[in-house]
């Protein structure tokens, strides 16, 4: 089962499909530092660096080695920020070359199936009219597309991330096939979420302000079951390097409880120190909020910091084996931009009867 990745990033979305079983084949992307990390970390896959509106269906299927046919998925996240319907067309909108693209590639190369992940604004904008022009779009070049809003927490990933996906079908490839999204695991009268302790409790032998190589030995053992499958297939610690806080810092952020916010801090502080709802302490009895392309200002449930890479990993569902490359600000970045791997491998194993059970086979 072959699957091409659009906007790649560092590979979340590919990571998960590669864990239910795809043979990732390509991955693309503007960005140098998450291509960079994506190589690493998916060595047998093509890449390609650059702008994918200038680039052909057959550019893509020429890098990665295979034909059209050959493709089974095409999975992506393309940026949507022209999504208007200010006089014209969302999809003519000049500003969604890149949403555009998605399509063209999909159209093209005509996989078995795509998914489109996006944010959850994405459905609500001009009154679900957005989402019903994307469903359109697909339908339009022959594919039956469902959407849905999925919560990361829902499948196992310790983090309240909400995605929304498009899933389409390639009506004539497959026949008789109604496909359904995944099934929540975790949440009320299931599995319990995976909270940050649980997460993390295994990484917190470096305080505040201990300091670790960018690849480093484990010093605790993994106790939860989610520590001990991120640890799975990793002997060393990656990534696990502290951003040092002057004291004062420290003990600014000391004042935020556990799971606490800037509300806890006293009120003279407010405005010397431009504090906002950003300052927030995760809680270490509940998944983690949804984190961001930074961590400045979202500190660890128990260490007077902010996150180390790995830690931010681990909260995304990234496995320890995975390495990030570039300086700290860019990894932190990639993890923050990506898709939760276990969210994407859960709608990737939803996906694989489509690849092997509905195809309809030529005539002979």
């Amino acid at each position: 089962m072959n699957v091409i990745d659009l906007f790649c990033g560092c590979g979340g979305f590919s990571k998960g499909f590669e864990q239910a079983g795809f043979n990732v084949r390509l991955g693309i992307d503007i960005w140098q530092d998450a291509i960079t990390t994506y190589r690493e970390n998916f060595p047998h896959a093509a890449t390609i660096v650059g702008d994918i509106s200038n680039l052909t269906g057959d550019d893509l299927l020429s890098a990665a080695g295979i034909s059209a046919d050959e493709v089974d998925v095409i999975i992506g996240g393309p940026p949507c920020q022209g999504f208007s319907l200010s006089g014209k067309r969302m999809l003519d909108d000049p500003r969604n070359i890149l949403y555009k693209s998605f399509v063209r590639m999909v159209e093209t190369i005509q996989p078995k199936a795509f998914v489109m992940e996006n944010v959850p604004g994405l459905a609500r904008l001009f009154k679900g009219q957005v989402k019903e022009q994307v469903i359109e779009d697909f339908t339009n070049i022959g594919y039956e597309v469902q959407m849905k809003q999925l919560t990361a927490s829902d499948f196992g990933v310790p983090q309240a991330r909400k995605r929304v996906f498009f899933v389409g079908i390639n009506k004539s490839k497959i026949k008789n096939f109604s496909y359904k999204f995944p099934i929540e695991t975790h949440g009320t009268d299931k599995m319990p979420y995976v909270t940050c302790e649980e997460a993390l409790s295994d990484l917190d032998f470096i305080g505040d302000t201990k300091l670790l190589s960018d690849e480093d030995e484990y010093q605790l053992p993994a106790i939860s079951e989610y520590q001990k499958y991120m640890r799975r297939n990793s002997n060393k610690l990656l990534n696990h390097v502290t951003t040092i806080h002057t004291e004062k810092t420290r003990s600014i952020i000391a004042m935020v409880p556990d799971g606490g916010n800037y509300k806890d801090l006293p009120q003279e502080l407010w405005s010397t120190r431009k504090v906002n709802i950003a300052w927030t302490r995760m809680d270490s009895k509940k998944p983690c909020f949804t984190i961001d392309t930074g961590h400045n200002h979202h500190f660890h449930y128990r260490a007077n910091r902010v996150p180390t890479v790995r830690e931010s990993a681990r909260i995304q569902s990234f496995p320890d084996d995975f390495k990030f490359i570039g300086i700290k600000t860019s990894q932190l970045k990639q993890v923050g931009n990506a898709v939760p791997p276990l969210l994407a491998q859960a709608v990737a194993e939803s996906i694989i009867s489509v690849s092997y059970t509905h195809l309809t086979l030529p005539t002979t």
